[in-house]
């Protein structure tokens, strides 16, 4: 009996050992999730690992912030500029930041040096005027870059050059530079982008890609969707096949349908690298206007039309610049009408004197008198 009882006593107290024990647990895990988030900055919302500080129209990135944040959202406020006080503190935790939408026109040097592990950086639609080449780590793990709305002037490509070209990026992945005023790339824009995959120039008016621009990242997607392209280089081309299992967007362009887009039909239709391909249409001549490329018959492809209206309208130019010179030496005889008429009348009395000698001496010798006259006169 005096067994039994102790050992009930021995269960009870185990029974209330361990729940002494699950509540102190939970304590500490309260306490934690507490400490946590302590600090969270004002007009902000902290949760787990995620700090979401959005539309509060602040100027300043918050100081403030949980030293375990991974995830950190500071959009849509009017934070012109970042530099190197907007994060003074390490975050070492933090891998994703967007600041989409702060109308930021600066970004300093070493301005992301306390974020070491930041893998994604949102930086789109901004007005991106001073961009330092020397912003990241030299060795950052930076994989997801966008930059979409963010350059509205084609003034800022050296900015932009100077940021990619800076050999600081050498694990980006994935660039979006879509929706900016880019026109024309640069030849080694991207040369420092080692393993750059994916790249996005959607809507960013350029006109023509240059020889060897995109001949160095592997590439495995590139979009160029809505640009202003006009037909493809034979260069380009070659490029592309060099990269068999790169993936094209081309529509939205305003393909030109003459005779010079021969060799890129014929490339259109041996290749499957354009994943867009049956929604590529032409732009011009007005007549195959809409026409899909695919579609087109060469004898569609003409360029001696062209050329007829070309000779056309020199002519026509010719014609004008004829009627213009003869419009100005009417203008001019008009204009000296009296000194011309004057010159005409000199002309006139000089023939006439000149012709009434001849005549003279003519009848002076067809007359032996005169002529013997005119021998004794002599004498």
């Amino acid at each position: 009996m005096r067994l039994l009882s102790t050992t009930c006593g021995r269960d009870r107290g185990e029974i209330q050992g361990s729940k002494h024990m699950s509540v102190m647990m939970h304590f500490l895990f309260l306490l934690a999730a507490v400490l946590s988030c302590h600090g969270c900055p004002d007009k902000c919302l902290c949760f787990s690992q995620t700090v979401k500080c959005q539309n509060q129209d602040l100027d300043a990135i918050p100081h403030s912030l949980p030293t375990n944040t991974k995830f950190l959202f500071v959009t849509g406020n009017n934070i012109s500029h970042i530099g190197v006080d907007s994060f003074p503190t390490s975050l070492e935790m933090l891998t994703d930041l967007y600041l989409s939408g702060n109308q930021i026109e600066t970004v300093d040097a070493m301005v992301f040096d306390n974020l070491p592990n930041l893998v994604r950086l949102d930086l789109s639609n901004n007005d991106i005027q001073t961009f330092s080449g020397r912003a990241f780590l030299l060795e950052n793990k930076v994989q997801r870059l966008n930059l979409s709305r963010s350059f509205h002037n084609h003034s800022s490509m050296d900015v932009l050059q100077s940021v990619l070209q800076s050999g600081n990026l050498i694990q980006l992945t994935a660039l979006d530079l879509s929706n900016n005023d880019l026109v024309i790339l640069p030849d080694d824009i991207f040369t420092s982008l080692s393993s750059l995959v994916t790249l996005s120039l959607q809507n960013s008016s350029i006109i023509s890609i240059q020889n060897g621009t995109l001949r160095a990242p592997p590439l495995l997607e590139l979009d160029l969707r809505d640009n202003s392209l006009r037909d493809l280089p034979a260069t380009s081309m070659e490029e592309f096949d060099l990269k068999p299992a790169l993936l094209i967007r081309l529509s939205g362009n305003p393909w030109r349908c003459d005779c010079f887009i021969d060799d890129m039909l014929l490339w259109l239709k041996n290749s499957t690298q354009v994943v867009d391909v049956h929604n590529l249409t032409c732009s011009d001549p007005e007549a195959l206007r809409r026409q899909p490329l695919l579609q087109l018959d060469p004898a569609q492809l003409k360029c001696l039309g062209d050329m007829e209206g070309v000779l056309e309208t020199s002519y026509v130019f010719l014609g004008l610049v004829l009627a213009l010179i003869g419009v100005i030496f009417l203008l001019v005889l008009y204009l000296n009408r009296k000194g011309i008429k004057r010159w005409m009348y000199n002309i006139r009395d000089a023939c006439r004197d000149h012709m009434e000698g001849y005549h003279y001496r003519y009848e002076i010798n067809s007359d032996p008198r005169l002529a013997n006259l005119s021998i004794n006169s002599d004498v």
